[in-house]
C-alpha cells in the first residue's frame, strides 16, 4: 500500500477543514494563516478503505473479497469447513476432551490432528473466560471447538454461544422436552429464547459478520447427551427433535444411574448403551434424525465404537493423557533405580537399553 512520506507536508485544504468551525472533529476556528501549518509525522494512506465482508461460518473467517485488510484478532482464518458440513459429507470425526483449560494443550491437540476439541465446562475447572482462551487457541490452529455446558440452562447457553464455538453440548438430556429446551436456548426469537447481543459478541465477529443472523443456525452443531437410564428410554425421541444434530453417549453417568458406578463395562450397562446407539443410528440425519457421538473407555476403545457406527469419536481426555504419561515416566525412572540397587546395569555401551527416545529429545 502506497503511503505518504512521514516528513511530507499535510495538505492545507484538509487541515483547514479539520480546524474549521463546522468541522465535526474539532469545531474551532481555522488558523488565520493556513499555509503555516506544521509538518506532520504521521503516515497517511492514499488508498480508500473498503468495507470487509466475512463469511458467516464459525470456522471460515476469511474475507469474501480479495482486499488487504486487518483481520479480527483471535479469530481463525484457517479452517474452511464446519463440523456440521463434514458430518453431512460422511466423515467420521476424531476428537478429545479438554478439562485442563490450558490454551497450550489446546494448541497441541489441534496441531496433533484432532478434528475437534470439547472444552469441558461441566467437569473442567474453568468458566467462560478460560473457555474463550481455549477457543482462540483452537481457532488459530484451525480446529473446531465444542463447548460442553455445566447444565442445560439458557444463561450458560447464551454466554457460551456468544463466544462463537462450532458446537455446543448439553448434559443430561432425558426427554424430548429437555432436548427441545436445549435447542430453544440456541435460537433467537421467535424460534427460541436466546438473548441477543449479536452486534457486539465474538460469535458474529463483534458485529463485522453481516450474515451471522442468516446462517448461525445452519452452522452450529447442537449436541445432546444421553447419559442416564431414563435418557436411553427416550433416545429415539431425543434424536428426532428438530435442531438436535448429534446425540452424545455418556457411559460413566449411565453406569452410575444403573447402580454400576465402579463398573461402566458391566454387561447391563453395555446392553443399555447398545439400545441407545441403535435408536440413534436408526434415525436419519438427512431426514431430521441425529448423528451419534461418544467417547472411548478402557473397555470400549475408539476403533470399537467407530465400527459400531459412531460419527464422532472422542478418544482421549487431556488430563488422562498427561496423567498416564507422567505416571509411566516416574515408573520407568524408579524401576531403573531399583535395578541399579540390585546390581543390574541399565546401560549398554553408554546407551539406554530402551531405544525409545526420552520426551525432551
Amino acid at each position: 500500500m502506497a503511503t505518504a512520506s512521514i516528513f511530507s507536508t499535510v495538505n492545507t485544504d484538509v487541515v483547514t477543514h479539520l480546524f474549521n468551525s463546522s468541522s465535526p472533529i474539532i469545531g474551532k476556528p481555522s488558523p488565520s494563516n493556513p499555509t503555516s501549518v506544521v509538518r506532520s509525522t504521521v503516515s497517511f494512506s492514499r488508498k480508500t478503505l473498503t468495507p470487509i465482508r466475512f463469511s458467516s461460518s464459525p470456522a471460515d473467517h476469511s474475507p469474501a473479497v480479495a482486499i488487504t485488510s486487518p483481520t479480527v484478532e483471535g479469530i481463525s482464518t484457517l479452517s474452511k469447513t464446519s463440523l456440521k458440513s463434514r458430518l453431512q459429507g460422511g466423515e467420521t470425526l476424531y476428537g478429545m476432551f479438554l478439562l485442563s483449560f490450558s490454551p497450550t494443550l489446546a494448541e497441541i491437540a489441534a496441531h496433533s490432528g484432532y478434528d475437534y476439541v470439547v472444552v469441558d465446562m461441566e467437569h473442567g475447572h474453568g468458566g467462560i473466560p478460560e473457555a474463550l482462551d481455549c477457543i482462540r487457541a483452537l481457532n488459530a490452529a484451525g480446529v473446531a471447538a465444542v463447548l460442553r455446558l455445566p447444565e442445560n440452562c439458557p444463561v450458560w447457553a447464551k454466554k457460551a454461544l456468544d463466544l462463537g464455538p462450532q458446537g455446543i453440548m448439553f448434559p443430561m438430556i432425558e426427554s424430548r422436552k429437555d432436548a427441545a429446551k436445549a435447542v430453544s436456548y440456541c435460537r433467537f426469537p421467535p424460534e427460541g429464547i436466546r438473548g441477543s447481543a449479536h452486534t457486539v459478541v465474538r460469535a458474529s465477529k463483534y458485529g463485522i459478520d453481516e450474515g451471522y443472523l442468516g446462517n448461525y443456525a445452519d452452522e452450529l452443531l447442537i449436541m445432546c447427551q444421553v447419559e442416564s437410564a431414563e435418557g436411553v428410554k427416550k433416545a429415539d425421541e431425543i434424536a428426532a427433535v428438530d435442531g438436535v444434530d448429534c446425540v452424545q453417549m455418556g457411559p460413566l453417568d449411565l453406569s452410575a444411574s444403573m447402580g454400576y458406578l465402579w463398573d461402566p463395562g458391566h454387561k447391563k450397562v453395555r446392553e443399555m448403551m447398545r439400545r441407545a446407539e441403535k435408536a440413534v443410528l436408526m434415525s436419519d440425519p438427512a431426514k431430521g434424525g441425529a448423528y451419534l457421538s461418544g467417547f472411548a473407555m478402557p473397555h470400549d476403545g475408539p476403533a470399537a465404537i467407530r465400527e459400531r457406527g459412531y460419527n464422532m469419536v472422542a478418544g482421549a481426555v487431556d488430563i488422562g493423557l498427561f496423567r498416564n504419561a507422567a505416571v509411566e515416566d516416574v515408573r520407568r525412572f524408579k524401576m531403573g533405580l531399583a535395578n541399579e540397587s540390585d546390581g543390574e546395569d541399565s546401560l549398554d555401551n553408554g546407551k539406554d537399553v530402551d531405544d525409545e527416545k526420552y520426551w525432551s529429545e
